[in-house]
C-alpha cells in the first residue's frame, strides 16, 4: 500500500494511553488492507507488559499468551484494554481485547507464573539452532505480499520443503515509533511468521491463514532473532496445523501452535 508519504521506522505509532495507528509496515500477507497478525500479537504482548510494569513488582512471568482471532484486522486504528480475570501472587490470568472501530477482533489471555529459581532442574529442551549469522537471507517476499513480509531478515537453516521449514527471523523496525520494548514483546512480534515459512501449497492456489496463536514458554527469549522450527499439517476435512518448536539464539525457548482453515483460493 503506496500513500505517498514516509512510513515510520515502525510497524505502530502510538494514538495515546490505549490507541495505536500500524504503518505500512503492518501490512497484511493475504491482504495488504488488513494488518498481518505478527506484530499486532506483539504489540498485545507490549500493552501487557506495560500495564504489568505499572503495579508494585510481583515476580511473576508471562508464560502463556493465546490470541483468538475473532474478525478481519483491518489496517486501521486499534485500541488495546488489559484487565485481571483471575488474580494471584504465585499465579495470574490477564485478558487483552484489541478493538478496531469499535469491535472486539482479538481477544488474548496471558497466563502468569511466579518466577522461582529452577536451575538445578532444569533439562529437557531440544538442541540448538544453527546461529543466523551463519546462514544467508532467503527472500521470503517472493512467496508472500505485504509490507510486513518485505520488513523481514528471514534465513532458514535449511531450504524450506513443503509443511517443513526451519528458520531464524528478525526485523530492523520498531515495534512502536520512539518507544522502548522489552525483548518478550519483541519476540512475539515475529513469532506468527511460522505459518508463512512452510507452506504446504502457494498461497496463490490455497488459502490457509490461523484463526488463533498459542504460545507457551519455559524460558523467557532473548536478543534480536526468533527462531522458528516449523511443521505444517493439512488435514482431509478443511483443518491445518501449524506447529513450532520456538528458539532464540541461547537454544529452545517454548512452542506455539496455530490452527488453520484451509480452502481453495478465490479463482485457482
Amino acid at each position: 500500500m503506496n500513500t505517498g508519504r514516509a512510513v515510520p521506522d515502525s510497524y505502530y505509532v502510538r494514538i495515546d494511553e490505549h490507541r495505536f495507528k500500524p504503518t505500512a509496515h503492518a501490512s497484511g500477507a493475504w491482504d495488504e488492507n488488513e494488518l498481518h497478525f505478527s506484530p499486532l500479537g506483539g504489540l498485545v504482548a507490549h500493552v501487557i507488559e506495560r500495564h504489568l510494569a505499572a503495579r508494585p513488582a510481583g515476580g511473576l512471568l508471562v508464560s502463556r499468551i493465546s490470541y483468538d482471532i475473532l474478525g478481519r484486522l483491518a489496517l486501521e486504528e486499534c485500541e488495546i484494554q488489559v484487565e485481571t480475570i483471575r488474580p494471584g501472587r504465585t499465579i495470574e490470568l490477564l485478558e487483552a481485547v484489541v478493538r478496531v472501530g469499535g469491535r472486539p477482533v482479538v481477544r488474548a489471555r496471558a497466563w502468569l507464573l511466579a518466577e522461582l529459581d529452577t536451575a538445578a532442574v532444569a533439562g529437557g529442551a531440544d538442541d540448538r539452532l544453527t546461529p543466523p549469522e551463519a546462514l544467508a537471507p532467503w527472500p521470503m517476499a517472493e512467496v508472500w505480499p505485504g509490507g510486513y513480509i518485505a520488513s523481514l531478515d528471514v534465513r532458514p537453516v535449511a531450504p524450506p520443503r513443503p509443511g517443513r521449514a526451519t528458520a531464524w527471523v528478525s526485523t530492523p523496525l520498531a515495534l512502536v515509533a520512539g518507544e522502548p520494548v522489552g525483548p518478550l514483546a519483541s519476540y512475539l512480534a515475529l513469532v506468527d511468521t511460522a505459518n508463512g515459512i512452510a507452506v504446504r501449497e502457494r498461497p496463490t492456489r490455497w488459502m490457509f491463514p490461523n484463526v488463533d496463536l498459542t504460545v507457551h514458554l519455559h524460558r523467557r527469549p532473548e536478543g534480536d532473532w526468533t527462531g522458528l522450527d516449523t511443521t505444517v499439517v493439512f488435514g482431509p476435512s478443511g483443518q491445518g496445523l501449524t506447529s513450532t518448536v520456538l528458539h532464540d539464539v541461547h537454544g529452545p525457548v517454548g512452542r506455539a501452535e496455530q490452527i488453520l482453515t484451509v480452502r481453495p483460493a478465490p479463482g485457482a
